[in-house]
């Protein structure tokens, strides 16, 4: 370990802890104040607006190239600075249709209408403006140490995560085309898990493939008092329900993680009436092609037969619909992890990095690998849980908020200080080696 640590710190050389810690507390009044701005106006998935161009304007003046709208909403702000690797760092903006609840004196009180129509409170229940803030601290920092790196910096402001339109968007609008194309891509997220301050890190795959599934099942409608006269929909699909649990528990390796959930059932409109159609809300998560595969593909098999086996005919199968909006699986690459893990270490402590297991929620940020596995890819952890709420929980997440809560407020501090520092590392440590 005490060879582990030296390395680490010779990784970790130019710029000492001290003299980072430094800069980004005088940095941090003005992060601040631009973190209770963005958190008091948040704006939903695609409708990102005021936000990007805020942050712009800030990018511009501290010499980026920038450009707007890409991705519909999206900002690309790049910084060369000679011959080398080219380092991508993403942040995102959106947040979410939640009425927030928790009593912070710059609490959202916005209002807007989401993509479905509905009127809806607005909240950055996720901790995308903690994420934001330190996108600018972290683009502040390596602008004023141009003299320690060699390379390209590309730093994106996406929108859309929590629709998984946003990665998709940038991508198509010409992120790897237009701009230079990454070696190395890096990401942070807060965490509702891990006290404040404290950051997180796992190599391999560390977030899910998320499918999302519709099930139209078909039956013939009838009297609820002469059932022998139709098809029970209901019955059918509820037998479709149960067989779809042994697709994880029977089907798969219980070493391979994976998810169906039926997160919806609607069938029917009153006591007496057998309804002519069910349907199924199915969410679906795993980590690796085959396994995703393999899920979808049963869903669609044990629809049919149970169909099959309740006689129903042919122009009534079950329509199975897999929705275009899926996300990726995101993988930590290995060597990236691995080096990363080292330099936080010898910058933080050991006693602040932790090891933390994988998780099966989305995260369109591997949708950035996919372009291209030569790149390499690591998003990580910053806890953001009040230290004193953290000790009155025993350190249980599970009697805390949590991330789209309308009660998860982050120590926005310490969540935003640890980003930068960590963030301003690990670019660094890619660049200088340029």
């Amino acid at each position: 370990m005490k060879t582990l640590l030296l390395t680490a710190a010779a990784l970790a050389a130019p710029a000492s802890p001290a003299t980072l810690r430094e800069s980004i507390a005088a940095d941090m009044p003005q992060l601040m104040t631009l973190y209770r701005d963005l958190h008091a106006n948040p704006e939903l998935s695609m409708q990102e607006v005021r936000s990007p161009a805020k942050l712009a304007g800030e990018l511009r003046k501290l010499g980026f190239r920038v450009t707007e709208k890409v991705g519909k909403t999206g900002v690309v702000a790049v910084l060369a600075n000679g011959p080398g690797k080219t380092v991508l760092i993403r942040a995102d903006m959106d947040a979410l249709p939640v009425v927030e609840q928790t009593g912070l004196p710059f609490a959202s009180k916005v209002r807007a209408v989401a993509n479905s129509g509905v009127e809806t409170g607005v909240m950055h229940a996720c901790g995308h403006d903690t994420h934001m803030t330190a996108f600018l601290g972290t683009a502040r920092r390596l602008a004023a140490s141009k003299g320690q790196w060699s390379g390209t910096l590309v730093m994106i402001l996406q929108p859309g995560e929590e629709t998984s339109e946003g990665a998709k968007a940038m991508l198509a609008d010409g992120l790897f085309t237009r701009f230079p194309k990454p070696d190395v891509a890096l990401a942070f997220h807060d965490s509702a898990t891990l006290p404040a301050g404290a950051i997180g890190v796992s190599p391999g795959y560390v977030m899910a493939n998320v499918d999302s599934v519709d099930v139209l099942v078909k039956g013939v409608g009838s009297h609820g008092a002469a059932p022998q006269n139709g098809r029970d929909p209901i019955v059918l699909a509820s037998r479709i329900v149960t067989s779809l649990q042994t697709l994880v528990s029977r089907e798969r390796n219980p070493l391979d993680p994976s998810v169906v959930t039926v997160g919806s059932f609607h069938a029917g409109a009153t006591h007496n009436i057998i309804p002519d159609e069910a349907k199924l809300q199915i969410t679906v998560r795993s980590y690796t092609p085959e396994v995703r595969k393999a899920l979808l593909d049963g869903i669609a098999r044990v629809a049919r037969g149970e169909a099959i086996a309740a006689g129903m005919p042919e122009d009534r199968m079950p329509v199975v619909t897999v929705e275009d909006r899926s996300t990726p699986s995101t993988m930590n690459t290995e060597a990236i992890t691995a080096r990363t893990a080292q330099l936080f270490t010898a910058q933080f402590g050991a006693e602040r990095v932790k090891t933390v297991p994988p998780s099966m929620v989305g995260e369109d940020f591997g949708r950035y690998r996919l372009t291209d596995p030569r790149m390499e890819s690591l998003i990580f952890w910053v806890g953001g849980v009040p230290q004193a709420k953290w000790d009155a929980a025993g350190g249980d997440p599970a009697k805390l908020p949590s991330l789209h809560s309308p009660f998860w407020a982050p120590d926005a501090e310490k969540v935003i200080g640890t980003g930068v520092e960590a963030m301003t590392v690990a670019a660094l440590d890619v660049l200088k080696r340029s």
